[in-house]
C-alpha cells in the first residue's frame, strides 16, 4: 500500500524563496508562515501562557513584524494566542474546565462528523482512512510521536471531510488550531500510560466505518475525544501549573 501522508513542510526560509525569479504569490506567503506558526506553537515550542518573543520568530522564520503580526492575529481569532494590548501576545493558558468543554464540545462534532459519514462516505474513502491508520499504526510501533501526531490528525480530519457537511467542516476547522494544542500535549501523555488503548480506539473506529455503523462509529468517536482530554488534563497536572513539556527545539520567550 502506498503511504497517503503529505511531505513534511521544507523550512519556511527556503520555501519563500523566489522560484525561477517568480514572486511569491502574497497569499500564499501568508498561509506558509500562518502554518509554520501554528504548528511551531502546536507542536509545544513555546510554554503555555508564556509571552511570544516578536524577534525570535522574525529570525527564525525569516520574515519582518508585519506579516507575523497579522498571523498572530488569526492565531487570536482561532483561540490559539492572546494578542496583549500594547504588550505582544502569549499563548493561550487552558484549564482543566476549558481542556473539558473543548474536548466535549469537539467529541459531539466529530461524533456527528462519523455519523454523516457512515452515510455518504466512498469505497475510497474508506480505503484512504485504512491507509492512514496502517501509516500511523507504523509510526506507533517505531514509537515516532511526531509522525504519529500528524496521520492521527489526517484520520480524524479525513471523517470530518467525509460528512459532507460544509458547515459542520467550518465549526469544526475554527477551533482546529486551538485543540490541536492539547492533542498533542495528550499524545505525550499517552505514550507513557495510554498509548495502545488509544491504537485500540483507532481501531474500533475503523471497524465500525467499514461496517457503516453510524450510532456505533459516533459513540466511539466521542468518547475517544473525551479520553484525549483526560489524558492531557492528567498530562498538564504532571508537569505542573498547566505547563506543557516542550519537545526539542528553539525555546521562545519574552
Amino acid at each position: 500500500m502506498n503511504s497517503l501522508i503529505p511531505a513534511e513542510t521544507t523550512p519556511l526560509a527556503a520555501e519563500t524563496a523566489p522560484k525561477n525569479g517568480a514572486p511569491r504569490d502574497d497569499v500564499s506567503l501568508h498561509d506558509e508562515i500562518l502554518s509554520q506558526l501554528r504548528n511551531y506553537i502546536v507542536e509545544g515550542n513555546i510554554a503555555d501562557g508564556a509571552r511570544i518573543s516578536e524577534r525570535q520568530l522574525c529570525e527564525m522564520l525569516k520574515i519582518s513584524r508585519t506579516p507575523l503580526r497579522e498571523a498572530l492575529k488569526v492565531l487570536a481569532a482561532e483561540g490559539l494566542v492572546e494578542l496583549l494590548p500594547g504588550r505582544g501576545a502569549r499563548v493561550r493558558p487552558l484549564n482543566a474546565h476549558d481542556i473539558r468543554e473543548l474536548f466535549d464540545l469537539m467529541g459531539g462534532l466529530e461524533g456527528l462528523a462519523g455519523r454523516l459519514a457512515c452515510e455518504h462516505i466512498s469505497a475510497e474513502g474508506i480505503e484512504k482512512i485504512e491507509q492512514l491508520h496502517h501509516d500511523m499504526y507504523g509510526f506507533y510501533m517505531r514509537q515516532d510521536m511526531q509522525g504519529y501526531f500528524r496521520v492521527n490528525q489526517l484520520i480524524h480530519r479525513a471523517i470530518v471531510e467525509a460528512s459532507g457537511n460544509a458547515t459542520l467542516m467550518a465549526t469544526y476547522e475554527s477551533f482546529a488550531g486551538r485543540i490541536r494544542r492539547v492533542r498533542f500535549s495528550a499524545n505525550f501523555a499517552r505514550k507513557r500510560e495510554r498509548w495502545s488503548e488509544a491504537m485500540r480506539e483507532h481501531e474500533a473506529i475503523l471497524d465500525a466505518l467499514r461496517r457503516r455503523a453510524a450510532s456505533e462509529l459516533s459513540d466511539i468517536l466521542f468518547q475517544h475525544l473525551r479520553n484525549k482530554g483526560a489524558a492531557a488534563i492528567t498530562y498538564f497536572a504532571e508537569e505542573g501549573a498547566g505547563q506543557p513539556e516542550a519537545p526539542a527545539g528553539l525555546k521562545v520567550a519574552d
